[in-house]
C-alpha cells in the first residue's frame, strides 16, 4: 500500500489508548499493508497504528531480518533483569535516552484472520514489544524515563527544530 508519515510527539493521538480492532473490518488489511511497509524503511524496528494517526490495537515489527504485525497485543509477559537501554522512538526523532526496559517480553494477539500470534524474546526484540505495547496504551517512551532523565529529555525536545515546527 505505502509507507505513512508519523505523528511526533505532541500529537493527541500518541497519548490516547488504542482501541481494539474488529476483526473483518475490511480497512484492516489496508492498515496491516501500510504498517508493514512503512516498519520496512530503513532503521526501523516497529511501527505501531497511533503512530500513523490511526487509534487501534495494531503494530508492525521489524526485528533482526523478521518482519511481521499483531493485532489486539497484549503485553502478557515482561521479565527478567530490567535495564536500562539506549531507546529512540521514530515519534521523537533524533534523540536517543536510558530507558528501563524488561530483558524478555511475551505479546499475545492475532493475525488477519483471526489466528493466534505470539511474540516473544529478549533484546531488541523484547525492547520493541514493551515500546510499540506502549504507544498502544498512550505512553510514549520519554514518558516511562526516570524522572531527572525525563526532565532533561522533555528540555531537549521541546529545543528541537521539530518541536518547534
Amino acid at each position: 500500500m505505502s509507507v505513512r508519515s508519523i505523528r511526533l510527539f505532541g500529537d493527541p493521538v500518541l497519548r490516547s489508548t488504542s482501541d481494539p480492532v474488529t476483526l473483518g473490518d475490511p480497512r484492516l488489511a489496508s492498515l496491516v499493508a501500510d504498517l508493514l511497509d512503512t516498519v520496512r524503511e530503513p532503521g526501523r524496528a516497529g511501527v505501531a497504528a497511533a503512530q500513523i494517526g490511526v487509534g487501534l490495537r495494531a503494530f508492525s515489527y521489524n526485528v533482526d531480518g523478521e518482519v511481521g504485525y499483531v493485532l489486539n497485543p497484549v503485553l502478557v509477559e515482561a521479565s527478567g533483569e530490567r535495564e536500562l537501554v539506549d531507546e529512540g522512538c521514530l515519534s521523537v526523532p533524533g534523540f536517543w535516552f536510558p530507558t528501563p526496559r524488561w530483558s524478555y517480553a511475551r505479546v499475545e494477539g492475532v493475525d488477519l484472520d483471526g489466528e493466534p500470534v505470539v511474540l516473544e524474546g529478549t533484546g531488541l526484540m523484547a525492547q520493541a514489544l514493551q515500546h510499540e505495547t506502549d504507544h498502544l496504551d498512550g505512553t510514549l517512551y520519554v514518558m516511562t524515563l526516570e524522572p531527572a532523565t525525563r526532565r532533561e529529555a522533555l528540555r531537549e525536545i521541546r529545543m528541537s527544530d521539530w518541536w518547534r515546527a
